[in-house]
């Protein structure tokens, strides 16, 4: 278990909030209107009304005590960047700023983010690669140009198996796992035949699983 503040409960705050309560943390949150606070009361162990451009505000919530400290403002600019700066300054642990441009994250990052998120741009990215292709049913980035996707497989593997289509070295990638009616398989040995109707959790560079993409 984990512990969290979050600070501005806009759309996409309060849908933070409610996952990571999902998954069993201890959640603080802070914003101006109580409205939104009162929406989320239960799914959380504590909830201020304040502004935390106010350094007052922000000393009082002891954000040293916080794994982690998500600044979540996404219409002032300016609050984001000064709550940002004084997270750090009080002894704030991890910082995570939200952001909508680059020059944004620019300013974020040299006063004190340890991280910048881009919610609207990532998820933008991750539809306009789902949609791209017509088999496409999920999309996650790794990092460094790495990434999984969830594909159906190629009709040429449907009846032969992982070593006979020969993926890792034909085409650069790894299957780590196969969805189906049942579930979630992970780790599928090298005789594992392909079947019509199933999904493949495939991960590797993203220009080598775009060559499988395109045959989609």
């Amino acid at each position: 278990m984990k512990s969290f503040l979050i600070i501005g409960l806009g759309r996409f705050g309060s849908h933070l909030c409610a996952d990571l309560s999902k998954l069993d943390n201890e959640i603080m949150i802070v914003d101006q209107q109580e409205e939104r606070l009162q929406e989320l009361l239960p799914f959380v162990v504590s909830a201020k009304i304040g502004d935390c451009t106010n350094e007052k505000v922000l000393r009082s919530l002891g954000v040293g005590n916080f794994d982690t400290c998500f600044v979540c403002i996404g219409n002032n600019f300016q609050s984001s960047l000064e709550v940002t700066s004084q997270l750090k300054e009080l002894g704030a642990r991890y910082v995570v700023s939200k952001a909508n441009r680059d020059i944004h994250a620019k300013f974020l990052l040299r006063n004190g983010a340890d991280e910048v998120i881009y919610p609207d741009r990532d998820i933008a990215d991750k539809v306009a690669v789902r949609f791209s292709a017509n088999q496409v049913f999920d999309y996650v980035e790794l990092g460094r140009g790495f990434s999984i996707y969830e594909i159906a497989p190629l009709p040429e593997w449907i009846g032969r198996s992982i070593q006979e289509v020969n993926v890792r070295a034909e085409y650069r990638t790894n299957i780590i796992g196969v969805k189906d009616e049942d579930g979630l398989k992970l780790m599928p040995g090298p005789g594992y035949v392909f079947r019509q109707g199933e999904h493949l959790m495939v991960m590797g560079h993203q220009t080598d699983i775009q060559k499988i993409v395109r045959k989609l």
